[in-house]
């Protein structure tokens, strides 16, 4: 879905000091190991398109460790479409080790001081360090009251990753250096919300560590002397990682690099895992394997229950046509099960991008994204298959234009998720109440084929159907209360997004106070509360 955003994504490469030379490292230099970020970082990619960055470790130089940032996407920030400006900047900023991290904001600004990873320097080495961080705090305004109640502390950037750069800062001025595992742990009891780690400081330590719910995904693989990890297992896989070595970090875990030497601590106890349901159905690259669950699968899976559900007369005019790209596994699935085609019947534009190209018209925007095919379309009973509706200005859009331009006779709307009706606080840009599409028609998760005939008629579509919530742990394979599906059943698994969905409720009929664009920004009236 074209409306929906994801915060971040996280990336770690190290070589040890070793006999042996990992192949994978370039031309069998393990001081150009921090080469390999740019290549993990695209394989990321789909996670934020906003900023990337990179901090190395390199005992050669004075900068032992060094972070270079900006905003854009990988290729721009690391100009890799210019060989010799790209090679001058790995070696530049090369070393044994580094983090990595690409970014899309759910909080903050489009400036550069936004993106991560975040340096903080310091004459001592194991004060100094970078670390990248994905998720996001529910419990960021509280944090934030209680650092600036004293007076010699100021936040100058509206984030909860300036808030984790605090509490690691004031942990490691209070109980010294080297505990690292001691720092996650006594951090966790602070944090709410969804929190993956990767840290590097100048001493060479390096850790990468999962909040203990385990909202986002985070996998690593150990091969000889070297150790990679990233919020995806595609990434590690394409670095050359045997699939079989490729490993997920459970919560409250995490993966120490020390001394010479890589261990697995657990830093938090996890009585429950709560994995964001939306990283199976949209946000992941289908060729990843999240928590050992196959993503290309799971999409498969709710298309087979879309089909198992549909009561549509098929005729020989009947076709399935996928919203590219997230929604193309479950509509072949689906068209597959009822032995109709499944047609590429849109066109996306791939290079638009981050465009400032504006437009207050639906259907112009709509026509910057997607062309519609006539020769697809035209005199067709169309099944349009797609991930999940947000607040519904693309799919009308999308409507409207194949009705119009594509020619379709009828079009019937099928959403491989359930109503999305509440908002996350755990780091996807998902809007406020008042600006979701299904609360408009829906008083809680009870889905009636009356509540969607009315939300048809809004889009313009001749029908909708959604999937049943049940059908998320079946289609993912994963224990039902093990995945957190806040979202489409407002049962929220923090104390603090608890309370932050409780104000969302109040405000969400105050013209006042619900005019944010995000979730996230709701925590700002947390200390405006009467």
């Amino acid at each position: 879905m074209a409306e929906l955003f994801h915060e971040c994504g996280i990336a770690a490469v190290y070589h040890l000091i070793h006999d042996d030379v990992s192949p994978l490292v370039p031309n069998n230099d393990p001081n150009q190991t921090a080469a390999l970020i740019p290549r993990l970082l695209l394989d990321i990619q789909n996670r934020g398109q906003l900023a990337a960055g990179m901090t190395s470790y390199n005992t050669e130089r004075k900068q032992l460790i060094r972070t270079h940032k900006d905003i854009g996407g990988v290729n721009e920030v690391f100009r890799l479409g210019r060989k010799e400006k790209a090679e001058q900047l790995i070696k530049e900023y090369n070393g044994r080790a580094a983090i990595g991290h690409v970014r899309y904001a759910t909080c903050g600004t489009d400036d550069r001081s936004y993106a991560q990873p975040f340096e903080r320097s310091h004459v001592q080495k194991s004060k100094w360090f970078s670390f990248g961080f994905n998720g996001q705090l529910a419990n960021y305004q509280k944090l934030r009251e209680q650092i600036e109640e004293q007076d010699d502390f100021h936040l100058a950037r509206e984030t909860d990753t300036e808030i984790i750069m605090h509490l690691l800062s004031q942990d490691f001025s209070i109980h010294g250096r080297g505990d690292l595992v001691g720092t996650m742990s006594r951090m966790s009891k602070k944090l709410d919300g969804a929190y993956n780690i990767v840290f590097l400081n100048a001493r060479g330590d390096m850790f990468v560590a999962r909040d203990p719910l385990g909202i986002r995904p985070v996998c690593y693989a150990i091969d000889g002397p070297m150790f990679a990890t990233a919020s995806e297992s595609v990434a590690l896989w394409n670095l050359g990682f045997d699939n079989s070595s490729i490993r997920t970090l459970e919560p409250g875990e995490m993966i120490l690099v020390q001394h010479g030497r890589i261990e697995k601590h657990r830093f938090a106890e996890s009585p429950r895992k709560a994995h964001c349901f939306f990283e199976w159905i949209y946000f992941a690259n289908a060729a990843s394997s999240l928590d050992e669950r196959s993503v290309y699968l799971s999409r498969t899976q709710l298309g087979v229950h879309l089909a198992k559900q549909e009561t549509l007369e098929i005729d020989e005019d009947t076709i399935v046509v996928p919203v590219p790209d997230t929604a193309k596994s479950a509509a072949s699935a689906m068209a597959y099960e009822l032995n109709i085609p499944c047609l590429e019947g849109l066109m996306r534009n791939r290079y638009v991008g981050r465009t400032f190209i504006e437009s207050k018209d639906r259907a112009d925007k709509v026509r910057l994204k997607f062309t519609p095919l006539p020769e697809v379309f035209r005199n067709r009973k169309v099944i349009l298959v797609e991930d999940s509706i947000v607040r519904s200005t693309t799919m009308k859009g999308l409507i409207d234009q194949i009705r119009e331009r594509g020619g379709a006779r009828e079009i019937h709307v099928r959403v491989a998720c359930p109503p999305i009706i509440s908002p996350c606080f755990y780091g996807i840009d998902m809007s406020n109440i008042g600006e979701l599409f299904a609360p408009k028609f829906m008083d809680g998760p009870e889905m009636t084929p009356a509540i969607e005939a009315a939300m048809a008629k809004k889009l313009g579509a001749d029908s909708l159907r959604y999937l049943p919530v049940n059908t998320l742990h079946e289609s993912i394979g994963i224990e039902e209360s093990s995945l957190c599906r806040a979202c489409v059943n407002s049962e929220y698994p923090t104390e603090a997004g608890r309370e932050l969905y409780q104000l969302a409720l109040e405000y969400k009929d105050d013209p006042e106070r619900a005019q944010s664009e995000r979730a996230y920004d709701v925590q700002t009236l947390m200390s405006t509360r009467s």
